[in-house]
């Protein structure tokens, strides 16, 4: 089950049907791992709402695009939350020439994937998710967000 909430309207005025796109990446990568059964909830929300959640769970006072937050193991098979920034998010599809709707399933799919326990804290562990991203997003009909190096992720 997938569970959505819009808490800033920009991301239906900017990108109608937002809530779809967000929906459909997040199945496709629950799908693609064979997470049956799984549930997420995905928040769309504002810069501020991001900015805080960072500052109290992470210690970074500063806004970002996307937050996953992984559930403890429970009998609801509920993975966790992803939560998305629209400005950070809209700011950095403009810089980086693509659609929005394309950066919202990209960073959907990056999130789900979070809560399914890979990470891009090595080369190794940023390689095969950024892998698994291009193969989700191309069953999507988005191109490589990697291909320019846009897409890269912090790295240690």
């Amino acid at each position: 089950m997938i569970d959505i909430e819009i808490e800033d309207e920009a991301w239906t005025r900017s990108l109608p049907g937002s809530e779809a796109l967000a929906v459909r990446a997040a199945r496709a990568v629950l799908d693609s791992e064979g997470a049956v059964g799984e549930g997420v909830t995905l928040l769309l929300t504002d810069d501020e709402a991001v900015r805080e959640l960072n500052a109290r769970f992470r210690g970074k006072d500063s806004a970002t695009n996307v937050l996953s937050f992984p559930a403890p193991p429970n009998p609801e098979k509920h993975l966790g939350d992803v939560a998305l920034a629209y400005g950070v998010c809209a700011r950095e599809a403009a810089e980086q020439g693509k659609p929005l709707a394309h950066h919202l399933q990209h960073l959907v799919a990056h999130g789900v994937l979070h809560l399914l326990g890979y990470d891009h804290m090595t080369e190794a562990e940023a390689e095969a998710m950024e892998g698994l991203e291009r193969v989700v997003l191309a069953g999507l009909g988005i191109p490589d967000p990697y291909a320019a190096g846009e897409g890269d992720h912090d790295r240690p």
